[in-house]
């Protein structure tokens, strides 16, 4: 506990007696929670796996934080990284996608919203594509859907299972019909995936929308959430102003979802792992 204390408080501005009484506090060492909205020190957010210990909230991971959350250590190896998006459109909306892109990459350090990779868990070698919502909201545009197609005709070769993590708004709309193409390439290598008997689990995180929802995030053989993860093709107005009807309470939760049949489970980050560790092993 005093190591503890120790590490929270070492790098706060204490003043000098009689001077004005000011505490500088790094930037990023508190975070607030989007549920409760309790102050939480970052890291001992990290080390409980970005949960609030207040309401037990699944805040986002980033792209590291989730590879390393579930596969053995130092086991991942990046694949097709080189695919990266480019502009073809010219588009410009408040900004040009190129400086979008731009942005993008400096505050993430990634060069696109998914990364994908080889890795084991408990020595099972398998295929992991993670989404980062930092990156354009994770959403899925060409150089997305090459990543994940990839992967998954990758892992068909090598016959291993694919593990898939979302988190997007949808499709990329600086990219047009473009990023909406991926929907069907993406399931189509998919569809080559299951007629080689190999599993594909998807994780769905908070929040997964649009046409990820429709396309590969929500046709695996089993179909894992996160508590509260919100769910769905259009945000619940849209809905609700499109069908003029009063929607059910929480009707886009991981958790009404599961209860309709859309998804399998409803499994707390801390016991992820394991539970992705059994179902490799019992769809071995």
């Amino acid at each position: 506990m005093a190591l503890f204390a120790e590490k929270r408080y070492a790098s706060l501005h204490v003043p000098a007696p009689g001077s004005e009484r000011k505490m500088v506090v790094p930037e990023g060492s508190w975070v607030k929670c989007r549920s409760c909205g309790k102050t939480l020190y970052t890291d001992r957010l990290e080390d409980n796996l970005m949960v609030c210990w207040y309401c037990n909230c699944h805040l986002s991971m980033t792209a590291e934080q989730r590879v390393e959350s579930l596969t053995d250590p130092d086991s991942f190896h990046l694949l097709c990284d080189e695919v990266v998006s480019v502009d073809r459109l010219n588009f410009v909306d408040s900004k040009s996608y190129k400086v979008r892109l731009k942005e993008s990459r400096s505050k993430t350090s990634l060069k696109e919203a998914v990364v994908c990779g080889e890795a084991t868990l408990d020595g099972r070698r398998f295929a992991l594509g993670v989404m980062d919502f930092r990156f354009m909201g994770a959403s899925m545009g060409s150089a997305v859907g090459e990543r994940i197609t990839r992967l998954v005709e990758h892992a068909t070769a090598e016959k291993l299972p694919v593990v898939m993590v979302t988190a997007s708004g949808g499709a990329r709309m600086q990219e047009g019909i473009l990023s909406l193409m991926q929907m069907a390439k993406t399931c189509g290598a998919l569809e080559r995936h299951a007629e080689a008997k190999l599993p594909y689990i998807t994780i769905l995180a908070h929040p997964t929308y649009g046409g990820v929802t429709a396309s590969f995030a929500t046709i695996g053989d089993v179909i894992i959430a996160e508590p509260g993860a919100m769910i769905g093709f259009a945000g619940p107005r849209v809905i609700q102003e499109t069908t003029n009807s009063k929607l059910p309470e929480g009707f886009q939760t991981a958790e009404f979802l599961m209860d309709k049949g859309l998804i399998d489970m409803v499994v707390e980050r801390k016991n992820l792992k394991r539970e992705l560790s059994l179902l490799l092993d019992y769809l071995d």
